[in-house]
């Protein structure tokens, strides 16, 4: 352990006051000159604490409402001077301008301003210029000076003069928090100043760790998760009320049901394993959602994730409790539903609040990434008004609301996926081939006699009119599809021919990850 160095004047000057007045009452009981600026001063000074107020040091008074008060010679060669440079020391004391050991800044909350929807004006208001150049001349000389950029460090500052001073270690962590806190200040502010008309030139995010996992896909790969600049949403921010540390593959699987289920206005189950739906469904109530989601394909669903878009209650619980299940996400629970499932003691039980989609998504690459616009069912093709009948006759409303229901499913499928569906519910589902055939062998051979009278969906356009006739031949009665093939022509008289109704969209739902 490094020797420790005391702390004998202090620098402070902070917007959010939380704990000031307790710190500054421990500072001056423990001996350190204060030095602060306009509202801190008056803070610390209503409080009985003994405070030099910068103007007066610097000889210098603020002005322009608070935008020059610490850009001062006498203030950042404070901060800047190398105490272990005796040339250093020596132009400072020239110009009887004293060191300090201790800073404490923290920035006026920008990030927090633009979220309000504040105007221009205000917003360009919240952009700190001396608090960062005070954090990060600290930050530089951090062998002679502690800084502290954050609240909730308070109480480490405390406990270290209280043991006789920072140790190098000490002003080398804090040092780091300084430029990881301006990095991301100054990265917000950018991004909101740069306008760009759809994908822009430069962007930047920061992630911050939440929880480390045991371990990614397989057990030899790290892994962590992270919230983006700290906010807490989606699956992110959801309350774990029971059960086993979520593991990488949970959190994967839990995100993908959760958007499934969100995708429908009804109550709906989305039960998804691996990434791909085992069934989805919509109901009246939630409990015969999952019933009917559950029915598409039990076998996979051994083990899955469930996600319901509505609270769990004590019917579904029971069902629930009766099904290895490795994860239950939902708005809430119903107490009664909490206790049934709470008596299983590996499930994990997840309370989250709607999907929060970013506009943008981003996917990794060898030395760099991609990035697109996320796929969402709000493209004009998912208005049922821009459907456009391509043959068959008209269909009853019974068979156009599973049409609906299924155009609106198939987005949770990876590519090829071919979903059929009957009564507000899948009954087979193909997805994740190399061609769209054998996506409609699959999704067929999974319904069964299922298939007989359902409807089917396509994420994108049959090349040829092979996969639709393993439909037509299992006894679909509609299709739902983007059209676009250069066959469309071949692929409509082929459902022309079987008496099939099918309608082109126009929308295109493909997912290859």
């Amino acid at each position: 352990m490094s020797e420790r160095k005391q702390v004998k004047r202090a620098l402070i000057s902070v917007y959010d006051k939380s704990g000031l007045v307790e710190l500054g009452i421990f500072l001056e009981s423990a001996g350190v000159e204060i030095l602060s600026t306009g509202s801190t001063a008056k803070t610390l000074e209503a409080a009985g604490i003994k405070v030099i107020e910068v103007s007066s040091y610097t000889g210098f008074p603020e002005m322009m409402g608070g935008r020059v008060k610490t850009l001062h010679p006498r203030i950042h060669a404070g901060i800047l001077a190398d105490q272990s440079n005796l040339d250093h020391l020596a132009q400072i004391a020239e110009q009887e301008i004293a060191a300090f050991d201790l800073v404490v800044v923290n920035l006026y909350p920008f990030a927090h301003t633009i979220s309000t929807g504040a105007d221009f004006a205000e917003c360009i208001e919240q952009i700190d210029i001396g608090g960062p150049s005070m954090l990060r001349g600290a930050a530089k000389n951090h062998g002679s000076v502690a800084v502290v950029s954050l609240t909730s460090q308070y109480e480490f500052l405390i406990s270290a003069i209280k043991a006789g001073g920072f140790t190098l270690q000490d002003r080398q962590a804090l040092a780091l928090a300084v430029f990881q806190v301006t990095a991301e200040y100054d990265l917000a502010i950018a991004t909101w100043m740069y306008k760009a008309d759809g994908l822009p030139d430069w962007f930047g995010r920061i992630w911050h760790k939440e929880s480390g996992l045991r371990y990614g896909e397989n057990p030899h790969q790290a892994a962590a998760l992270y919230s983006e600049s700290g906010n807490r949403f989606g699956l992110v921010g959801a309350v774990q009320l029971h059960g086993k540390e979520m593991s990488f593959n949970n959190y994967t699987d839990a995100d993908a049901a959760w958007r499934a289920a969100h995708d429908h206005p009804q109550p709906c189950v989305a039960i998804i394993k691996h990434a791909n739906p085992c069934g989805i469904a919509i109901a009246d109530e939630i409990w015969l959602a999952h019933k009917k989601a559950n029915a598409c394909d039990p076998v996979s669903a051994f083990g899955g994730v469930v996600a319901a878009n509505r609270e769990i209650d004590s019917a579904l619980a029971q069902t629930l409790s009766e099904i290895f299940t490795e994860v239950v996400v939902a708005p809430s629970f119903s107490t009664e539903a909490l206790e049934i499932l709470s008596k299983k003691s590996a499930i994990r039980l997840l309370t989250c609040a709607s999907p929060k989609t970013s506009k943008m998504e981003m996917r990794p690459v060898s030395g760099g990434l991609l990035l697109q616009e996320s796929d969402l069912i709000d493209a004009d093709g998912d208005d049922q008004v821009n459907w456009r009948q391509v043959a068959g006759a008209a269909v009853s409303s019974e068979v156009f609301e599973d049409l609906l229901f299924a155009w609106r499913a198939v987005r949770a499928v990876k590519s090829n996926a071919i979903l059929l569906a009957k009564d507000g519910a899948s009954v087979g589902v193909g997805m994740g081939q190399v061609n769209r055939l054998d996506s409609s062998r699959l999704a067929v051979a999974r319904a069964g006699d299922r298939a007989e009278k359902s409807v089917a969906a396509s994420d994108a356009f049959f090349p040829f009119p092979d996969g639709l006739e393993i439909l037509i031949e299992a006894g679909v009665v509609a299709v739902v599809q983007p059209g676009g093939s250069i066959r469309d022509e071949e692929v409509i008289a082929a459902a022309q021919k079987a008496g099939v109704a099918m309608f082109f969209t126009g929308t295109r739902h493909f997912s290859h990850s």
